[in-house]
């Protein structure tokens, strides 16, 4: 089994295999001179917290051992031979594969406007120890986008002491991620923070140190930072000739148009039911990962899933379970004081969604009880939803 990537989906594969009891060899080739780590820290804890500063690996040297994964460390797969089996890497050497699992990720998107190669993105550790140069108490960072990546890192620089600015071209932040209600608190947090938010406006160009809006304003900053989201890394899959739907295309067993070659991750999209959807979260590559490997053992496994995204923000915590964009109508839940969550119900009364944002752990228990009734494809009581006297665990039994 050979798997290319060194993130979270790359891990999970490699202890996944082991855990089904497979005893052939496994090949791990990531592009990173670091073992896979956890990667949602990068934007947070990484950055303002001196303790947490070092990666939070998902594999080190020790389990590598026990579960005798053969690594290939800061090498680049070139192409993918899908005739012979077998993977290219740059320096000329090949490894052949019985079946191939692609966790390349994303790869954060490019300004493509006049001077975007002077916004600095986020990716991986590496980024993380320059930013943390650059958020120094006092300075000035501007952040270009209003979805979670900028957000946090927003966030992040607020917490040090930075003078921090937002500007996202669309109507409102987190336009594509979660309801109005929501975008609104988050919104109202980063402003009593100190955080300049310039919303509705795009971009002219920008220089090293200033970024000239649309309407002719120049924002001055020591520091840019794009934020506008993350594309698929499916150059090497493509050029294998694999189908490609935004993301490599998978069925729902995590299998590509090949047979032989499975893909899990940010780069990976799915069915979902009749959907084909593509998700950039944690507990995803995770699952995806699990069916995938699965599927690669001739277990013919389905992959089944509730679609669920966090985000840290000041002391907010935010939750997405679902497919919020199916719901056609909203009810409110006020489950503590500074708490709400929204669920989304379809024209036929099922749940689709659920969105919550409160301090700490607030919203935690009902996001999870939302998530299992998405699952059974239920039907709550709209009524029983909104009533916060009465617990929502009923509606599982119901």
């Amino acid at each position: 089994m050979v798997i290319v990537g060194g993130g979270l989906a790359a891990a999970r594969a490699c202890i996944n295999l082991r855990a089904n009891d497979f005893a052939g060899s496994i090949t791990l080739i990531s592009e990173e001179n670091l073992l896979p780590y956890d990667r949602p820290p990068l934007s947070k804890a990484s950055i303002v917290d001196e303790a947490a500063f070092a990666p939070i690996g998902l594999l080190d040297d020790d389990i590598v051992k026990s579960l005798n994964v053969d690594v290939h460390l800061g090498k680049t797969v070139t192409s993918i031979d899908r005739a012979e089996k077998s993977v290219a890497l740059h320096d000329g050497s090949k490894i052949f594969y019985h079946k191939l699992l692609i966790a390349t990720g994303a790869k954060p998107r490019k300004l493509n406007c006049l001077g975007g190669e002077h916004a600095l993105t986020l990716r991986d550790h590496s980024d993380t120890v320059l930013l943390r140069e650059k958020f120094q108490a006092g300075k000035k960072i501007v952040v270009i986008g209003g979805g979670f990546i900028g957000l946090e890192l927003a966030s992040s620089a607020s917490k040090l002491g930075c003078h921090v600015t937002v500007i996202e071209a669309q109507p409102r932040i987190l336009m594509r991620g979660v309801p109005e209600p929501i975008s609104k608190i988050v919104y109202d947090a980063h402003v009593s923070a100190g955080v300049n938010m310039i919303i509705g406006t795009g971009l002219s160009h920008l220089t090293a140190h200033s970024v000239h809006l649309a309407y002719g304003r120049e924002v001055v900053a020591d520091t840019i930072i794009a934020g506008v989201g993350a594309a698929p890394e499916t150059k090497l899959a493509a050029e294998a000739g694999l189908a490609i739907e935004n993301g490599i295309a998978c069925n729902d067993h995590m299998q590509t148009s090949d047979a032989d070659i499975f893909a899990a991750g940010d780069c990976a999209s799915f069915m979902l039911g009749d959907r084909r959807i593509r998700l950039e979260a944690w507990r995803s590559a995770q699952e995806q990962a699990a069916t995938a490997v699965a599927n690669m053992l001739g277990l013919n496994k389905k992959h089944n899933c509730v679609p669920w995204f966090w985000s840290d923000q000041y002391d907010l915590s935010m939750q997405i379970a679902g497919q919020a964009d199916l719901g056609s109508q909203t009810v409110m839940r006020i489950p503590a004081e500074g708490a709400l969550v929204l669920f989304h119900l379809g024209v036929d009364g099922m749940i689709k969604g659920a969105s919550g944002i409160g301090i700490g752990n607030s919203i935690g228990r009902d996001i999870k009880v939302a998530e299992m009734l998405i699952a059974k494809n239920a039907k709550p009581s709209p009524q029983v939803l909104a009533d916060v006297s009465q617990p929502l665990k009923l509606l599982l039994k119901a």
